[in-house]
């Protein structure tokens, strides 16, 4: 079996290659002569309509953590983990329906700003950091690192090398070209992803069915290893402590879904870019349909590579390659680029397309978005409040370059890591609980002041390290200890977000006993009215949802 990139593959991947930098770079240009302005390079001149808006969604979402990170979590755990992508889907339908309508009322370019719209600039700045720390220091590096560690196991590239290519390939169009430029070709890039990933997918269950086909590959996979389909973790799981059953759906996980989709600025910047609240509405819906398909891509392969390495027969099948770079249980991470190797000629090109689409889109979208917040909530009001419309995209292409610059540097350092994915949703959750319960009460409650957002947003950074560190560290054999035992990071989201939400509405209630503050959002029940369309879709979506619960369970 031919295990290495051959000529053809170069093509097709030079092919897509080529296609995504004329095609950005198409997009980006000048019309008539005009020079961008900030609403032109940050929010796409606030022209995108909803099927651009869906699929720009997932694409800036599926990265290397989900195919490689994801895929390495459903060899080490199975299906369950599939609960991030389809809770997504509801947690999609939440944002469009009650989310959405306020931010897009307010006419913000970043989630900073309508921070300072309806609590205070101090406010705004402190998140604005949290986030630019956030982006640079996790996201981008993680995304970096996965991405090189892929191609240095399917190409034998060196890692600084893989690393170093894909953020030159990301940074050649979305420099330049900004939200416009990532947004369009995002359509491009879902299309190759998701091509590219059920190519991989048939290939796995083909290869665990003999050659059978897909379905009697789903089907065997289901009869030879029935634990990996338990959407329902329970204590005796080894994996309890990363999916810790019911509080799964009840509990912390709402927290990562609805700071992610909800107040996450390089996923939100899609929707404050619609031509208007429906179509916003509608891209939303799109993406929450498109979610319920990924684990197919992203989850079942990794579970396929599970069954392959632990069955002799199957593994044989593949030759002496198949030793080769194979996962284990402390290096799940592998397993979707050790399925890769075996894929036809061409076909592997086209695979490794779609990986490159995963990680590049994701990488752009997040580089533009932190373009987008320190220019417009750092430089622009503390550094030169008279800036030129110019000069103001210039500086957001600079302090892109910049951020890109850091993760090159700081990604090869974080070799080491298993189940990648799980990785940054443990440490994105130091930050989010904070940030989710600043934004539920400030847009749902009309007594939250700045003093009470403020107190909560810093406190909950303490409070997180409490429950993350405590338990190991300073409260290790104690008489502490019993009140502090050691907790699935979900849970420890959860409860984060619960006591600082209690700060918050203590300090604002203190504040605000008798009168609403004075920034405190009023809400109609005709903002959160929604077309046919929306409340149809959204319906067969939580229908749908029931029955894979009710099955999986």
């Amino acid at each position: 079996m031919n295990t290495t990139f051959e000529t053809l593959d170069f093509i097709v991947f030079a092919i897509y290659a080529l296609i995504i930098l004329f095609f950005g770079l198409w997009v980006s240009r000048s019309k008539d002569g005009k020079t961008k302005n900030a609403e032109d390079y940050f929010l796409a001149s606030k022209s995108l309509p909803w099927w651009a808006i869906g699929a720009s969604l997932i694409a800036a979402n599926i990265s290397a953590e989900q195919f490689i990170g994801m895929s390495g979590s459903g060899f080490a755990i199975g299906l369950a983990i599939a609960s991030y992508e389809w809770m997504a889907a509801l947690t999609l339908i939440i944002v469009g329906k009650y989310f959405l309508p306020i931010f897009i009322k307010k006419e913000i370019y970043t989630i900073p700003e309508f921070v300072e719209k309806r609590f205070s600039s101090q406010l705004k700045t402190i998140l604005a950091v949290f986030w630019i720390g956030l982006y640079v220091f996790v996201n981008i590096t993680s995304v970096l690192y996965l991405g090189g560690l892929a191609l240095q196991t399917i190409l034998d590239i060196d890692l600084i090398y893989g690393i170093i290519g894909l953020a030159l390939f990301a940074a050649a169009y979305s420099l330049y070209g900004g939200l416009s430029a990532v947004a369009w070709t995002d359509i491009i890039q879902v299309v190759v992803l998701i091509f590219g990933g059920l190519i991989t997918s048939y290939l796995a269950l083909d290869t665990v069915s003999s050659g059978k086909g897909m379905l009697n590959g789903l089907k065997l996979l289901y009869e030879v290893v029935p634990e990996k389909f338990d959407m329902i973790l329970d204590k005796s799981n080894p994996e309890y402590m990363s999916l810790p059953g019911i509080g799964v759906l009840i509990g912390g996980m709402w927290v990562a879904n609805l700071y992610y989709w909800g107040f996450n600025q390089y996923i939100i910047q899609r929707t404050l870019a619609a031509k208007s609240l429906k179509e916003a509405q509608t891209g939303i819906l799109f993406a929450a349909g498109l979610k319920m398909i990924l684990p197919l891509i992203i989850v079942i392969p990794g579970i396929a590579a599970f069954v392959i390495v632990n069955d002799p027969t199957l593994l044989s099948s593949l030759g002496d390659s198949g030793l080769s770079n194979m996962p284990t249980s402390g290096t799940a991470d592998k397993a979707y680029p050790w399925l890769m190797q075996f894929l036809p000629t061409g076909l592997k090109g086209i695979a490794v397309a779609a990986l490159a689409a995963a990680i590049v889109s994701s990488l752009a979208s997040m580089l533009n978005s932190t373009a987008t917040i320190f220019t417009m909530d750092v430089y622009k009001p503390f550094f030169n409040n008279s800036t030129s419309e110019p000069s103001i995209v210039n500086v957001g292409r600079i302090s892109a370059g910049v951020a890109l610059i850091i993760g090159v540097v700081i990604a090869p350092l974080l070799g080491g890591i298993d189940q990648a994915f799980i990785f940054i949703q443990e440490y994105t959750g130091i930050v989010s609980p904070g940030i989710l319960a600043v934004f539920i009460l400030g847009l749902f409650w009309k007594k939250t002041s700045n003093k009470g957002a403020i107190y909560g947003a810093l406190s909950s950074i303490p409070i997180a390290m409490f429950f993350k560190i405590g338990p190991k560290g300073w409260l290790k054999e104690t008489l502490l200890s019993e009140l502090a035992p050691t907790l699935p990071f979900i849970d420890q989201m959860g409860l984060t977000f619960l006591f600082t939400a209690l700060i918050i509405f203590l300090m604002s209630y203190s504040e605000n006993k008798d009168k609403d503050d004075r920034k405190g959002i009023y809400l109609n029940k005709g903002i959160f009215k929604t077309s046919s369309t929306f409340n149809i879709g959204a319906f067969a979506l939580m229908i749908l949802l029931a029955g894979i619960y009710s099955f999986f369970w």
